[in-house]
């Protein structure tokens, strides 16, 4: 535990326990976002580490980082796969990009991208060694997107109506950006190959004239899951990709030591694990002018 002291004017000293953590943890902010209408996959991996309480998230350095790009066909067999290497953006940022100096172009590009593409992100930092898995994850555009006058509690809330269609066969799972640090998760279990529409409240007012941004995004069940959950704990005080809550675990694996690598699980390693996520998803955004 840390103690900070609070000093008021001549009064006694009062000390507050406030949460510590002996070994900070590696923290990946590793949401790609895919426009399928440009060349290339914008690759940009961000880590930090947890740091005491109130101290800002000092940014970490790798060792190594790769990404490796597998393409299968609808049976499941190996077409082709390519190997990304990634350097640091800007010396002390701790942001890694498609290295801009190796000998061969890094980047990935779009055109290889189809929901039988998976991605696997290797990361050496301090010595260890994480490793985490997603598959791409196509979506649907906004079929339209318009301000509602409806509103909620207060009545001065900003509605957003959004709508989209379901393709049907599967469960489907999306992620919204409505900007301002606002997020929402939805699976597809009452419209499933439907066209759906549903409305959505920005709790503080927007002056007119201001443009907001919104995308949908894909997802697979564990992201939902894992946004779901970081949503929820967030509370609307902040965006769910400010410090990730150390009780939701995401797809990052410390493997270090493990004989087997091709297990990603350390559901036994209750004590070893980073925070964040690694995720590549298909993106369609849509601008809306408040009035």
């Amino acid at each position: 535990m840390l103690s900070l002291a609070l000093l008021l004017g001549c009064e006694e000293v009062i000390e507050v326990d406030v949460p510590g953590e002996a070994t900070s943890r590696l923290i990946v902010d590793g949401l790609i976002r895919v426009d399928a209408q440009q060349p290339f996959v914008p690759v940009r991996i961000a880590l930090s580490e947890t740091n005491g309480f109130f101290e800002e998230l000092p940014v970490a350095q790798a060792e190594n980082i790769l990404i490796t790009v597998s393409r299968f066909d609808p049976e499941g067999n190996l077409i082709e796969t390519l190997t990304s290497s990634l350097a640091e953006e800007a010396p002390g940022t701790g942001v890694y990009i498609p290295d801009p100096d190796a000998t061969f172009d890094q980047r990935i590009p779009t055109v290889f991208l189809n929901e039988n593409v998976r991605f696997t992100l290797q990361i050496r930092h301090r010595g260890r060694q994480y490793l985490a898995e997603a598959w791409y994850q196509p979506v649907v555009p906004i079929d339209f997107l318009l301000q509602g006058r409806a509103t909620l509690f207060e009545g001065d809330e900003t509605e957003v109506i959004v709508a989209f269609t379901d393709p049907p066969g599967k469960a489907h799972y999306y992620l919204f950006d409505f900007g301002r640090g606002e997020y929402l998760v939805t699976e597809d279990t009452f419209y499933q190959g439907q066209f759906f529409q549903f409305s959505y409240f920005y709790e503080d007012p927007i002056d007119p004239g201001t443009e907001l941004d919104i995308s949908i995004m894909g997802a697979d069940f564990t992201f939902y899951n894992y946004m779901d959950l970081l949503i929820e704990q967030s509370s609307g005080q902040q965006g769910p990709f400010q410090t990730p809550a150390a009780t939701v675990r995401g797809n990052v694996i410390d493997v270090t030591g493990l004989d087997n690598q091709e297990r990603f699980d350390n559901a036994d390693r209750a004590g070893v694990f980073p925070l964040g996520y690694f995720a590549v998803v298909q993106e369609e955004r849509r601008t809306l002018v408040i009035e």
